[in-house]
């Protein structure tokens, strides 16, 4: 490949830049927050997922870099957290922790030269509250992927997106905790290994993996495999966000040999596409809605890597819908040659539970 510079050989490269710039700064505030974790830092959200001051913190940098380092483009993002439960009056001593960890990550960054107050940190989590659509340009982010991960000091992604005209056109995974070189999951990694990879894709460009500090992008590739009793698969860590007994039966129709490799986050979808794996199943329980920030991202790294993302039906995921994925129960990534088996065995085990 020519080594054009990427904003010249890429569509997207001014955005690309700038997300890159987001992620990273975003994920030192979350590498700080996780080496330090208090109790008081996690805050119940209703649905009782742990949020944590990093998640709000994470939102608000990259709300702001974006609009700085674009200042020409009219900003919309879906992003997952509102300021709702930062308004209320319990909640003054985390909003004021969240503004001085803003101040201090953007201080010693040294990028920018500003200070924000609580309202300004309020005002950059609601930057987040697009719908989303499908016309026009949105950001989809994650600002802390994965929080049950991070509580745990596990893996978490920072998972950034760009639709435009309905399309992811770019995605990037900032994975603090995830080691640079691809590993075999199951050997865990040697302690040698540079730790922290930001993935990205951009459509039509390919996907790459640089450190998170930054270094030399590498191309990155999803496995060829072909026998499903050759490959492993990844699911979620948390039993709930999948149901087990479920992927263990399509497992088990697949022929695959290999226990399943569970990790929190969009991380997944980061290693799958170096290939780490060859085969990430999500099939949530009945009832759960899939939001277009859990995959936005994680989805275009893998497709740009040539695997594929599919519902359990077959269809490609529809991002154009606003907040939330229209689509059949169950998300499957796999590489070309594994789908068409993976799909079979997936709507075999669906039916036969129902």
């Amino acid at each position: 490949m020519s080594q054009l510079p990427e904003v010249a050989a890429n569509p997207y490269g001014a955005e690309l830049a700038a997300a890159k710039k987001a992620v990273a700064l975003a994920a030192r505030l979350c590498q700080r927050v996780q080496r330090g974790i208090l109790q008081s830092d996690v805050q119940s959200k209703a649905d009782r997922t742990p949020v944590t001051v990093a998640d709000y913190g994470s939102q608000v940098l990259i709300s702001l870099v974006l609009k700085k380092e674009l200042p020409s483009e009219s900003f919309s993002m879906v992003a997952e957290e509102d300021s709702k439960d930062l308004r209320k009056d319990d909640a003054q001593e985390i909003l004021e922790h969240i503004t001085s960890l803003v101040n201090e990550t953007i201080v010693n960054d040294g990028s920018y030269n500003m200070s924000l107050s609580k309202e300004d940190v309020l005002a950059a989590i609601d930057g987040g509250n697009s719908e989303g659509g499908p016309s026009g340009r949105h950001w989809i982010l994650d600002p802390i992927d994965g929080t049950k991960g991070f509580i745990r000091g596990d893996q978490y992604a920072i998972a950034l997106g760009l639709l435009d005209e309905g399309r992811v056109v770019l995605g990037l995974l900032g994975c603090p905790n995830l080691p640079l070189k691809s590993t075999n999951m199951h050997n865990g990694s040697s302690s040698g290994d540079q730790v922290g990879s930001l993935f990205f894709a951009t459509i039509g460009c390919g996907a790459r993996v640089e450190a998170l500090e930054g270094s030399e992008p590498q191309k990155i590739s999803m496995c060829s495999i072909k026998n499903p009793a050759d490959a492993s698969f990844f699911e979620s860590f948390e039993a709930s966000h999948s149901k087990r007994d479920l992927t263990s039966s399509i497992a088990e129709k697949l022929g695959v040999q290999a226990p399943p490799v569970r990790m929190d986050s969009q991380a997944k979808y980061g290693a799958l596409a170096r290939g780490d794996g060859a085969i990430y199943l999500r099939i949530p329980h009945e009832g759960y809605i899939e939001t277009v920030w859990d995959n936005a991202a994680g989805s275009i790294v893998v497709t740009e890597a040539g695997g594929m993302v599919k519902d359990a039906s077959g269809n490609d995921l529809d991002f154009s819908k606003g907040r939330y994925l229209d689509r059949d129960r169950g998300i499957i990534a796999t590489n070309k040659y594994l789908m068409p088996m993976v799909l079979k065995a997936v709507q075999e085990a669906i039916k036969e539970e129902q």
